[in-house]
């Protein structure tokens, strides 16, 4: 996807996001919440909404924050 300078809708970022990377959307009071794995995923996920975007992550969600990991 090419770089624009257009107006993106923040849902389209986010819906696009959530279909390309294996991450959660939270949301609270209707806000969006990024909730990412691993520190280099976060890298990557921020990256890309630079490049195909050209907006900064907090510019697209509220929060970002690292998953909890699940106990066996």
């Amino acid at each position: 996807m090419a770089t624009s300078r257009e107006f993106v809708e923040q849902d389209y970022v986010i819906e696009h996001i959530r279909q390309t990377f294996q991450c959660t959307v939270l949301w609270c009071e209707g806000r969006a919440c990024l909730e990412y794995g691993t520190e280099e995923e976060l890298y990557r996920i921020s990256k890309y909404i630079q490049e195909n975007f050209d907006k900064d992550l907090l510019d697209v969600f509220f929060t970002a924050i690292e998953s909890i990991p699940l106990e066996s």
